[in-house]
């Protein structure tokens, strides 16, 4: 098909977004014979897949066989709607099955680009265990993908943000960028993401209090649903969000395993690892993952623990929606505060501070070890307060008649976030982007949570798995729509 032209401005396919849909899109697209560009506005690929888990959930993968599980993806769309609950109603069902039918061959291709899991995981109502998780870490998502796109020709250009899509006789025709054009003569493909961190959008579609709530992916801005709507597009679900949720503020230096390579003989010794060593020798490094990326659980304020601000102040009732009242405390930071009868009772199962569901569980003791940074202890009140920088007569005054017994702990800063969006566009089953009319939007797709269409992903493993189906099919729908161009030009001529 076309090359570049003699300025070379000219591919076949433009991607928005170098995550893993855009990079889905990218490879699949080159795979059919397209010119690609990808052009991702940060200085490095990666986005909100590099700062996620990593889990991906799917039935009959090689994992599962190894298991004996027989599985199938007709019934994981009868599963999925399990999670969304009473807001199953408003699923977009079509592309649920795209997603169940589709992400086994998508599993097999990320294997196939050199990626490795562990699992398959159990998490109810999945019937069957379903969810695998990437190793080492989420980057390697990256890593690999990146790779294989280079090798396959895709042309890469890191910091450079789309802001605008262009039109050409009712028809999108390329993006501009950085004040440079880009013409697009297949489609362009928006896979830059969900708006978690657009204060406009949330404001919008969720309200003025979730939009002061970051996300944890800064810089996840909505932009491809805010061009896609300048063309008449809509955005589906944009008041449904994961979040949001207390969260851990990160360490200051990322952990051993944040850090590990994505090499595969690494990953292929960590998959043994798991099958053949002792649950002693490896939960040091899996607690580094729980006890730096995941949620406080709120059995800690069903229990007693006490919310303070950085005043050493309570500033609401902790079991009613705490992390919406958090973005209006000073620094927008709170201190879960613990007495030693809660300490005890959180330091063993059955109650924990946070959890990986089918992975680990990790206690007060293993915060103590794996972030010294967010656990302090003291034996007095007036101790711990001096510890965090708080009036002491304040923290005081907030645990009277509620926390007695010494030592006393506290565990933060904790802030709110939302960890993912569900608004995307509204898309028809090959990802072409919905205008207005519920007509495609000619030469427009969209994949990833750019392109989510109403389809709920409740539940651990499922953007990602959307992700990889939506950008791969995206991709070659869009050097489908060039390839039929040509080959009906070369026809009339």
């Amino acid at each position: 098909m076309g090359g570049l032209n003699s300025n070379g401005q000219s591919f076949d396919v433009v991607v928005v977004g170098g995550g893993g849909a855009g990079l889905a899109a990218a490879i699949e697209a080159r795979a059919a014979g397209a010119s690609v560009l990808l052009l991702e506005k940060n200085d490095a690929l990666g986005g909100s897949t590099a700062w996620s888990i990593g889990s991906i959930t799917s039935t009959g993968t090689p994992h599962q066989r190894r298991r004996g599980i027989d599985d199938n993806p007709a019934d994981h769309w009868a599963d999925m709607p399990g999670f969304a609950g009473e807001l199953a109603a408003r699923d977009n069902d079509e592309l649920r099955r795209i997603l169940c039918d589709e992400v086994p061959a998508a599993f097999q291709w990320l294997l196939d680009s050199g990626i490795r899991f562990m699992g398959p995981m159990p998490e109810p109502p999945h019937r069957k265990p379903r969810m695998h998780n990437v190793l080492p870490n989420s980057l390697s998502y990256i890593y690999h993908l990146e790779r294989r796109a280079r090798r396959a020709g895709v042309e890469i250009r890191t910091n450079d943000r789309v802001t605008a899509i262009d039109l050409h006789d009712g028809r999108v025709a390329g993006v501009t960028g950085n004040d440079r054009k880009f013409v697009a003569r297949g489609g362009v493909v928006l896979a830059a993401g969900d708006f978690t961190n657009s204060p406009e959008l949330k404001a919008r579609f969720m309200g003025p209090q979730e939009a002061k709530v970051e996300g944890v992916n800064p810089t996840a801005t909505g932009d491809g649903q805010r061009m896609a709507e300048a063309l008449g597009a809509r955005i589906l679900n944009g008041d449904l969000a994961l979040g949001p949720e207390l969260r851990f503020i990160a360490p200051l230096k990322e952990t051993l395993l944040r850090r590990l390579p994505p090499w595969r003989a690494l990953a292929a010794y960590m998959v043994w690892a798991q099958e053949h060593l002792p649950a002693a020798i490896l939960r040091p490094f899996v607690m580094q993952f729980v006890t730096t990326a995941l949620a406080p659980s709120p059995a800690l304020f069903e229990a007693g623990a006490l919310l303070v601000n950085r005043e050493g102040k309570r500033f609401g009732e902790e079991r009613d929606r705490p992390a919406w009242r958090v973005p209006d405390q000073p620094a927008k930071e709170a201190f879960i505060l613990l007495d030693g009868a809660l300490a005890q009772r959180f330091s063993a199962w059955p109650e924990f501070i946070s959890t990986a569901p089918g992975v680990a569980y990790a206690y007060l003791p293993d915060y103590r070890r794996n972030r010294p940074d967010v656990c302090n202890e003291a034996s007095t009140l007036a101790a711990l307060a001096a510890k965090l920088g708080m009036p002491p007569a304040a923290l005081e005054q907030s645990a009277a008649g509620r926390l007695a017994q010494a030592p006393f702990v506290a565990l933060g800063p904790v802030r709110s976030v939302f960890v993912h969006a569900e608004g995307g566009l509204a898309v028809d089953a090959q990802h072409r982007v919905l205008g207005t009319d519920e007509r495609p939007i000619p030469g427009l797709y969209a994949a990833g949570s750019t392109g989510q269409g109403g389809l709920l992903l409740k539940g651990h493993g499922h953007h990602l798995a959307w992700a990889f189906v939506s950008g791969r099919r995206a991709g070659r729908h869009a050097a489908q729509e060039v390839l039929s161009a040509s080959i009906k030009g070369a026809v009339t001529r």
